[in-house]
């Protein structure tokens, strides 16, 4: 007996059966998960590189031309965007969607690893990170002041702000951009260290040897 015929037979079953329906579908409708920014791990890894005291043009040819030669070679590659700024070098990776996010980030490991002794030495260690839909910046936060100056305000940002914000309930990341930070420059002599027989080279090994941070 199809169900068409049982339900012309029983008018009353049919009823029944389709209030049933409305209210299961009512009842799952109420439950279903609504995020405002849906977790989907699209395959796109990130490699950031840190050179402190290095030019946007340095971080271009030194840092970025080499990773972006050897990210270039990995199977699945859709699009490869970077970005190199004073200091920083940020390259992004999209993959193809039918790549497996952990297997692509695995693989740029790798090939990060491979030229790693072609790049400075004094840059710190390539951050390769999955990115999330749903990792970017929620919050922003703008900090300015009319009795401090910006290095006195990035530092309440990074030893009073920061940390605070970091134990917030559901806080994923915290990050302080625009920060000014303490730096000396140094000018040479040219004719001081022809005199010694040095190079500019020679003064940054020194500076480097005896530039010692020990902890307060």
């Amino acid at each position: 007996m199809k169900i068409s015929d049982l339900c012309i037979r029983r008018p009353v079953f049919a009823t029944v059966l389709s209030l049933a329906i409305m209210l299961v579908g009512l009842v799952s409708y109420t439950r279903l998960p609504v995020r405002e920014y849906p977790k989907i791990d699209e395959p796109v890894v990130t490699v950031d590189t840190t050179y402190r005291g290095a030019s946007a043009e340095i971080m271009e040819s030194q840092v970025s031309k080499p990773l972006e030669d050897s990210l270039a070679g990995i199977e699945g590659v859709d699009v490869i965007t970077s970005i190199s700024r004073q200091e920083n070098s940020q390259i992004s990776v999209r993959f193809k969607l039918e790549r497996n996010p952990d297997s692509a980030a695995a693989d740029v490991r790798d090939r990060v690893s491979r030229v790693r002794n072609k790049l400075p030495t004094a840059i710190d260690e390539p951050v390769i990170a999955k990115v999330e839909a749903d990792a970017n910046p929620i919050i922003w936060l703008a900090f300015s002041s009319d009795k401090h100056s910006a290095l006195e305000v990035t530092d309440v940002a990074n030893r009073i702000v920061k940390p605070r914000l970091q134990t917030l309930p559901g806080a994923a990341d915290v990050r302080v951009f625009g920060e000014r930070r303490f730096a000396m420059r140094i000018w040479l002599d040219p004719d001081r260290l022809a005199a010694f027989n040095l190079t500019p080279q020679d003064v940054e090994d020194a500076l480097r040897r005896q530039n010692v941070e020990v902890p307060a």
